[in-house]
């Protein structure tokens, strides 16, 4: 049985990659993935916890390279409730882990959504829903991101008051393949939603890379099932050959993946089998 993953770090060359806790989800798997119904899950029960739901860690992934200091998504926030018959929801200590990199937000130069899923913009602002909790940093997402949810009050994107309009005056965008720092390159994974963003980490002091997923994937189960799709997906064809371009670009040994909502550790590879997938749990 996983448990939420903890802080984590790696270095490349020059650049540190470090997982920040926000909180933990924990759901009803096979409503949140429909295709895994009735018993996909009893290959994977080694990925649920002791009710049987499925873990899922939420935090931040702070990139520290020579310039600057990135955080990429701001997790889930100060909340902590249950939606019964889906899962329970809990946030609020990226700021706390924050401060252990001995980091405050005024010190973070840019903020880079993958999406704008509500459990990626949870600390957008400082709890008056108007300050930045980041103020001093460049706030990026893809503009097909932006304008898909810009004006919406849908459930599971950004909230209107406390996201969409302080964000509007001071959003930027990038294109993919763009770098959004130097060293920090956007990949094109749309399906989850319309814009949805991973993100190349690279250092000229090392062969070695890292991928931040977003939310490709959010368990280790769907490197072997890519056709498990997320129940929110906004477009799960093309989610499914996110998936599968991911894992057929990036199966080699000098790639490390970030998969920031896995269970047990988010650092890890793809490594290719026979007939499929496999993950292997660690880092460089």
């Amino acid at each position: 049985m996983l448990t939420v993953a903890a802080r984590t770090q790696l270095t490349l060359g020059s650049t540190t990659i470090t997982y920040l806790p926000d909180g933990e989800v924990h759901l009803d798997p096979t409503a949140f993935f429909p295709a895994s119904a009735p018993d996909g899950w009893a290959a994977y029960t080694p990925y649920l916890d002791d009710d049987g739901r499925l873990p899922i860690s939420v935090g931040s992934f702070l990139i520290r390279t020579p310039e600057h200091r990135v955080l990429v998504d701001l997790g889930l926030g100060p909340v902590d409730f249950e939606i019964p018959g889906m899962g329970t929801f809990t946030g609020g200590r990226l700021l706390e882990s924050l401060a252990e990199e001995h980091l405050r937000p005024t010190d973070i130069d840019t903020v880079v959504f993958t999406h704008l899923h509500h459990d990626h913009v949870g600390w957008t602002t400082d709890g008056s829903s108007t300050g930045l909790t980041f103020e001093h940093a460049r706030h990026l997402v893809d503009r097909a991101e932006w304008d898909y949810w810009n004006g919406t009050a849908e459930l599971t994107g950004p909230d209107p008051e406390s996201v969409q309009k302080p964000l509007s005056s001071v959003i930027q965008f990038f294109a993919a393949a763009q770098y959004v720092v130097p060293g920090v390159r956007a990949i094109a994974t749309a399906g989850h939603t319309p814009g949805h963003t991973s993100l190349l980490v690279t250092d000229p002091g090392t062969e070695q890379r890292l991928l931040i997923l977003g939310d490709v994937m959010h368990t280790q189960a769907q490197i072997s099932e890519t056709h498990w799709n997320f129940r929110f997906d906004v477009d799960a064809e093309a989610g499914t050959k996110a998936r599968i371009a991911v894992l057929e670009n990036y199966h080699d040994e000098r790639t490390t993946i970030a998969g920031g909502h896995f269970a047990g550790t988010v650092f890890g590879r793809f490594l290719p089998a026979r007939l499929q997938h496999r993950w292997a749990a660690g880092s460089i």
